[in-house]
């Protein structure tokens, strides 16, 4: 998953700043707790989770066995997914921490892949944790295994200080969820173990977290809605030829004309419930000026277009936030060095806000493109995923841990504008709150290195989400 919210260098210096001085002092040692954390981080960073070579099997049972060292019943530990093929060596892993019976099952999600990674092209090794200036350098560091260490130690943590939670937790670290090939965990878990995973509602440690203006901490935000993924393909034919006898009409042109109207393009300012509270809880914690912008587009459901388009302007996560995006991300044509292109196709990765009718976007390019010889074809099928509405008291439990763990924070909901496995769950019926320990200013992408080259997250924020993860679990 590919979301902005997700940890940069800055917010390290901010954190230490929110924290009193004698938890940011300097240690001569990690507490158990902390290298308990870090150990895990390192064994599922350097376990190769690649859909191309590496396994979630072999992570799953490690990760198993060390939940049943520290006395889970063999019952309550699975290492499950299909037995045949490929995808046999991407399984997931499902715990059940059983509780007094006094609440309904809370769930806990993470994924255990990640993107590919070439050596060659990282100054570190991507598949071996490396601790240098202050950061953890590795695959899957920002996305998404800190938050599987996170879920995985605090509840280690809980188990061996004898707590029993009013109800349920159940964990489950799953495959797939990057894509690249084989089978997504979530939808085989409720197509096969519904009953394993069910819940009231989903914590989802691959969204939200807390949002940083600059250096300033200014909010815990928890994702209650997402965007919904939908890409299209357009596609040019050609007769072609010799390319030494160019003729007026080259397939490769035509699609680059084709995608310079898309590149053009901006879909209409909208809003919805999570995103006008989103700007309107926002708009007190920001400039003054910005605020006024914020204050507008969240009054109605029809944004003030003025005040829409200046925040927009502001940063490619306002613009996100504010209407659906289609930028093209793959393209490929043509056949020999020598020879005119006979065909050329694109893929235009579009993330449309919840509620939009996939079709209309299609149709949409469609009129823009104002071209009957580019073909404007779906390469899937959107799901939607509806909005999660945040309750009162889960809010109530952010708002008093965030005040414990750093200093008293507003709780505001966010919509993501990429896409997670939380999607399979809410239309399984299932609400899902991204919740993490982790500070991002989502308007800076300078240490924002999700799916991107030397991926790192700053060590003392890690240790400080463990924190926040296990007082979140236990307040539970």
């Amino acid at each position: 998953m590919t979301h902005p919210l997700r940890f940069g260098s800055l917010a390290a210096v901010a954190l230490v700043a929110l924290l009193p001085a004698a938890s940011f002092a300097q240690q001569s040692a990690l507490t158990p707790y902390q290298s308990l954390g870090r150990d895990l981080l390192k064994e599922m960073v350097e376990t190769n989770t690649e859909y191309s070579i590496g396994s979630t099997t072999k992570l799953a049972q490690a990760l198993a066995a060390r939940f049943r060292a520290a006395g889970f019943p063999a019952a309550d530990v699975q290492v499950i997914g299909p037995d045949t093929g490929n995808d046999a060596k991407d399984k997931n892993l499902i715990v059940r921490y059983r509780g007094r019976g006094l609440r309904a099952p809370i769930l806990l999600i993470g994924h255990m892949d990640v993107v590919e990674a070439k050596r060659s092209d990282w100054v570190l090794d991507p598949f071996t944790l490396t601790e240098r200036d202050g950061h953890f350098y590795g695959r899957g560091t920002l996305d998404m295994k800190d938050g599987d260490a996170s879920w995985v130690a605090a509840l280690l943590r809980m188990k061996k200080e004898g707590v029993v939670p009013a109800g349920d937790f159940i964990l489950a670290l799953t495959a797939g969820e990057e894509g690249g090939g084989g089978y997504n965990g979530i939808q085989w878990l409720l197509a096969h173990h519904r009953d394993d995973i069910k819940a009231q509602y989903v914590l989802n440690a691959d969204a939200g977290g807390g949002e940083l203006h600059g250096t300033t901490p200014i909010a815990m935000d928890v994702q209650a809605a997402e965007k919904v993924f939908h890409s299209v393909h357009l596609t040019t034919h050609n007769p072609g030829g010799h390319s030494s006898l160019p003729r007026p009409d080259n397939a490769i042109y035509e699609l680059a004309a084709a995608l310079g109207r898309v590149s053009a393009y901006q879909f209409p300012f909208q809003t919805n419930d999570v995103t006008r509270a989103y700007f309107s809880r926002t708009a007190a914690l920001v400039a003054p000026d910005v605020g006024a912008e914020m204050r507008a587009v969240s009054a109605s459901p029809t944004p003030d277009s003025a005040a829409a388009a200046r925040l927009a302007a502001r940063s490619a996560y306002y613009n996100a936030q504010l209407r659906t995006t289609c930028v093209a991300t793959l393209i490929q044509g043509g056949h020999a060095v020598n020879a005119l292109p006979q065909s050329a196709t694109a893929t235009v990765n579009c993330r449309m806000m919840p509620g939009t009718d996939p079709t209309a976007v299609e149709a949409t390019i469609r009129r823009i493109v104002a071209d009957t010889g580019v073909h404007v074809t779906p390469a899937d099928t959107a799901i939607p995923s509806p909005p999660s509405p945040l309750p009162a008291s889960l809010e109530q439990t952010m708002q008093r841990v965030t005040a414990s763990t750093w200093t008293s924070l507003p709780i505001i909901p966010s919509m993501e504008t990429g896409a997670t496995d939380g999607l399979f769950l809410r239309n399984a019926g299932m609400p899902v709150y991204g919740v993490t320990g982790l500070f991002v200013d989502p308007n800076n992408d300078e240490d924002t290195r999700a799916h991107g080259l030397n991926e790192r997250i700053a060590v003392q924020a890690f240790y400080n989400q463990l924190e926040f993860t296990y007082r979140l679990l236990k307040a539970l």
